[in-house]
């Protein structure tokens, strides 16, 4: 019986493993896993592809289809070199012949260079550029360099510490202005071009996109700025460009190029600009006054209204200017501002936050009467509000 058994399992695994032989040998005629077919099959794809990119007709085919292709992208870059052309005329390179900074070893005087970009105003022809690439200066020891080559010298010079703007007068034959734009119309992602003079290197264009607006409190190495609305750029700025224009893709000047945020003193993909509608809003006032009058509520604002603060008054997040006190007499109590209220629009602009609201009082004519809202006791509340004259308080 158990012989019986043994004999008959052993036929069945003889059995068993003819079947499993002729089907593994079935099996690598047929390619195995698959692998040696497959790899075959490439290689012979890839000596076709091989011999067809050598080809003649072929890669003459080739070229057909990118010039094609080509053609697409080229008519969408055209725009870019356009603006080169239209702007690169109005673009001057600034040496200036300064003293010597306090925190710099050396004495007496030494070169700044720096850029600027020409405006018509009035009928009138300036270089709009940075104080800090002018200052402590005076027009004789100020060299321009045009892009036609010729070299002059402004006949006056008006700047503003208060938000690193500076003016130069200039008279010469020939000089091309530049158009300038509604920098409050640039959206993040728009397309811009920086031009200027990195390095000493003039009349250089580099590309980017606005990568933020509003950029406030920051820490710039010239010295402290206290209106600040900067638009950051990725479009490369280097030291150099300082004073440079910013520009949009219909050739006007949106922005002056004024810093950037760097570990290594070069470029790395943040730079800062002054908005043009803040540029020019000085530089106006520079060239008809030769001082800037700014407008003035009378408030004290809350540095350190944050989420917790700004959940007890009802509001999701922290938004708008939180009064911490009004001055006697000012404007501010004119209109009946309490202690206490968060302005949440003036002139019709929502305010982000207090720095927001000290560059659009800032913006504003001496004199002129605007509506605000505020947020009180839980309700919006909406009033009127007549600036007056920081300088006289």
């Amino acid at each position: 019986m158990g012989q019986a058994c043994r004999s008959g399992h052993r036929a069945r695994s003889r059995a068993l493993l003819l079947f499993f032989s002729v089907g593994l040998a079935a099996w690598v005629v047929a390619g195995g896993f698959g692998r040696p077919d497959a790899r075959a099959q490439e290689a012979r794809q890839a000596a076709f592809r091989r011999s067809a990119a050598t080809d003649p007709k072929h890669r003459a085919e080739l070229y057909r289809t990118l010039h094609d292709q080509a053609r697409i992208l080229e008519a969408q870059a055209a725009v870019v070199k356009t603006v080169a052309k239209l702007i690169g005329p109005t673009v001057v390179h600034v040496e200036a012949d300064v003293p010597a900074r306090s925190h710099s070893r050396s004495t007496g005087r030494f070169q700044e260079e720096g850029s600027g970009v020409v405006v018509e105003l009035g009928g009138k022809f300036y270089v709009l550029t940075n104080r800090h690439v002018v200052r402590g200066t005076q027009p004789q020891r100020i060299k321009l360099n045009l892009y036609d080559g010729r070299q002059i010298h402004p006949t006056n010079l008006w700047s503003d510490p208060d938000s690193d703007i500076g003016v130069l007068a200039v008279d010469a034959p020939d000089l091309v202005a530049a158009e300038v734009g509604d920098s409050d119309r640039m959206e993040i992602g728009d397309f811009v071009l920086a031009v200027g003079s990195p390095f000493g290197l003039s009349h250089s264009v580099t590309f980017g996109i606005i990568s933020a607006k509003g950029r406030r409190d920051l820490k710039l190495p010239h010295g402290a700025v206290r209106f600040q609305d900067f638009i950051q750029t990725d479009a490369a700025i280097n030291p150099g460009n300082s004073g440079g224009p910013l520009i949009n893709l219909r050739g006007e000047v949106i922005g002056i190029n004024t810093a950037i945020a760097s570990n290594s003193g070069g470029n790395e993909g943040i730079g800062f600009a002054i908005p043009a509608n803040m540029f020019m809003f000085v530089a106006r006032q520079l060239v008809e006054r030769g001082a800037v009058r700014r407008a003035f509520l009378g408030v004290n604002l809350d540095a350190k209204f944050d989420l917790e603060k700004a959940s007890e008054a009802g509001l999701p997040y922290p938004v708008g200017a939180r009064v911490s006190s009004v001055t006697a007499g000012a404007p501010a109590e004119k209109a009946k501002v309490k202690t206490g209220d968060i302005i949440l629009e003036f002139n019709r602009v929502r305010v982000e936050d207090d720095g927001h609201l000290i560059n659009l009082v800032g913006m504003i004519e001496v004199g002129k009467t605007v509506p605000m809202v505020v947020l009180r006791d839980g309700k919006t509340v909406s009033l009127e509000i007549t600036v007056g004259d920081r300088g006289k308080y």
